[in-house]
């Protein structure tokens, strides 16, 4: 995600991505990979932080708290603080990002 590159975010994901953002935005798998090549959306730094992970046949849910520093395309630098579920599927040619939706995180 950090680096935009579009062969290699198009080989970890399926087709039919759904990639939920916070404020209720859905991307299908062509504009997820859009905004990250283009730099709209632009992560400088990724931290992922209390990772849960639970296999389920060829499905894992993964769960966990996402910091990151952001540049996006014409706005200011910013920084999201997000709590993400994650579906990947087991595929022939390794583990795909299905699903992903994220909320702003509880503030404790």
């Amino acid at each position: 995600m950090i680096s935009g590159n579009k062969t290699v975010l198009e080989s970890l994901i399926l087709p039919e991505l759904t990639y939920g953002h916070s404020g209720g935005h859905i991307d299908d798998a062509k504009e997820f990979v859009e905004k990250l090549v283009s730099k709209k959306s632009n992560f400088l730094t990724i931290e992922n932080t209390n990772q849960n992970i639970q296999i389920v046949d060829k499905t894992a849910i993964v769960r966990n708290h996402l910091y990151a520093q952001t540049a996006d395309l014409g706005k200011e630098p910013g920084e999201v603080s997000l709590d993400i579920l994650y579906v990947w599927q087991k595929t022939k040619s390794g583990w795909k990002l299905l699903a992903r939706q994220a909320v702003k995180a509880e503030k404790k």
